[in-house]
């Protein structure tokens, strides 16, 4: 058994004091290399990864972002906030473009506002007629929306007057509220079957996508707003062209119920959550299963990437969220917090930040630690992973009286089979190699196919 670190946190200075543990590593890993998901654009950095090692304390392939980047140190999560105030479960949080703010909704019917800084009251906002199913702040962070079993979305202004407009968006349970990027308009997804997209200014329907033939849980655009990705109760996921209106493709991969799904910064890849206690990830331009992650022994109901890309985290009805390692298609963390399950999480748009909540009423904010990098230069395009190993090796964290910061890797990175450490990112991106197909060298090392160039 891992052995866990014990964090206690105090909250308020005269409520009882809760534990908190969190586990490094585990025993599940992905199914597959993520050799696809940082390849954005055509872009390729180069390093020194001798130097890069030294200078992180660790030794193995990142795919860092560039060289104009400090290499992440990593350390243990940790956590930063404590919100009680919803009086039902918390069903979903979003942090504000700034993180001074964050939001949560709940099955009281209400709508929190908790401020960042300490000793700020929080703003409480009531409207909907039953559950808060969805928050998302718009790209300015001046309007926050808002989707509820009552069937309709709420516009508010998110300050001490919660000001709101209110229409009728569905003729059932509105699931999942999504800005664009632009702040110009905004999708929607409910058990009426539909997703659709709407003028935010305007609050008037534009159109609306109707193949799935299930509840839809959750509908998101992609980050250059071309595309929107659903995921629904029939047990698909379907990638949409915003112009078109037409579906591009459907992924029918998941044994269950789809909860959640949402893009990779770069735009390339998604992520998908199931009740099937899965997490797939899929590049959408080649349709391939990048990754299979079954690490919960529950229903995962949220997920969330870190702005950088490389990181990814989920939350589970087991009560557990864990971060993942995508660039090496691993598990770091297992965090126990909450008391029950966990319903939601979100990274900040910076990722210096995440947020959790669940069914025990407790909105949780975590410092993320594990990338410290310069959150406010977030990058743009990230570099593919060199070689990766097998699944077979685990990370062990120390034992709980050390609390250095943790050392991802645990042995120096070996080269293929030919001698080679890896692949251009051209050739991936150009589709010469293909990752599932490639042929295996010794230790489950990936081995290029003839005439790719290493770097």
């Amino acid at each position: 058994m891992e052995p866990a670190i014990q964090l206690s946190f105090q909250s308020g200075g005269k409520k009882p004091r809760r534990r908190v543990s969190f586990n490094r590593g585990g025993r599940g890993e992905a199914k597959r290399p993520a050799l696809l998901l940082a390849a954005v654009g055509g872009a390729e950095t180069e390093r020194d990864e001798t130097a890069a090692a030294a200078s992180s304390g660790f030794s193995g392939a990142l795919g860092a972002p560039g060289p104009a980047m400090a290499a992440p140190c990593l350390e243990d999560p940790s956590l930063e906030r404590h919100f009680k105030g919803h009086r039902d479960a918390v069903t979903c949080v979003d942090f504000s473009l700034n993180t001074k703010q964050l939001a949560s909704g709940s099955m009281d019917s209400c709508l929190m506002v908790w401020h960042m800084k300490p000793q700020s009251r929080a703003y409480r906002f009531a409207g909907h007629k039953d559950t808060v199913t969805c928050v998302n702040f718009s790209p300015s962070g001046h309007l926050l929306a808002s989707g509820s079993r009552d069937k309709t979305v709420r516009i508010w202004v998110p300050n001490v007057k919660g000001e709101s407009t209110m229409f009728r968006a569905h003729t059932a349970t509105v699931r999942s509220i999504h800005f664009c990027s632009d702040g110009q308009s905004f999708v929607t997804a409910s058990d009426d079957k539909t997703v659709k997209v709407w003028s935010t200014h305007r609050q008037k329907f534009l159109f609306s996508l109707s193949q799935h033939i299930n509840w839809v849980r959750c509908a998101k655009f992609s980050p250059d707003g071309r595309l929107i990705v659903s995921a629904s109760d029939d047990k698909t996921v379907k990638v949409w062209d915003k112009t078109s209106r037409e579906c591009v493709h459907s992924y029918c991969e998941h044994g269950s119920f789809v909860t959640y799904v949402d893009f990779h910064p770069s735009g390339t890849c998604i992520a998908a959550a199931g009740m099937d206690n899965t997490v797939k990830v899929w590049d959408v331009r080649t349709h391939r299963l990048l990754q299979h992650y079954q690490l919960h022994s529950a229903a995962v109901n949220a997920l969330s990437f870190h702005p950088s890309g490389n990181y990814l985290v989920t939350a589970s009805s087991d009560s557990t969220l864990k971060i993942l390692d995508l660039m090496e298609g691993r598990l770091l963390y297992t965090l126990h917090g909450h008391q029950g399950p966990a319903t939601t999480v979100a990274f900040s748009r910076t990722g210096e930040y995440f947020a959790s909540g669940g069914s025990d009423e407790q909105v949780m904010v975590w410092k993320s630690n594990f990338d410290v990098v310069n959150y406010g230069e977030v990058p743009r395009v990230q570099r593919p992973p060199a070689t990766l190993a097998s699944s077979s090796r685990t990370l062990v964290g120390p034992k709980s009286s050390d609390r250095s910061p943790y050392k991802r890797h645990t042995g120096k990175r070996r080269p293929c089979e030919d001698g080679s450490r890896g692949w251009s990112y051209a050739a991936i991106s150009q589709g010469i190699l293909e990752p599932p197909e490639a042929g295996r060298g010794k230790k489950g090392f990936l081995v290029p196919p003839e005439g790719v160039r290493p770097f």
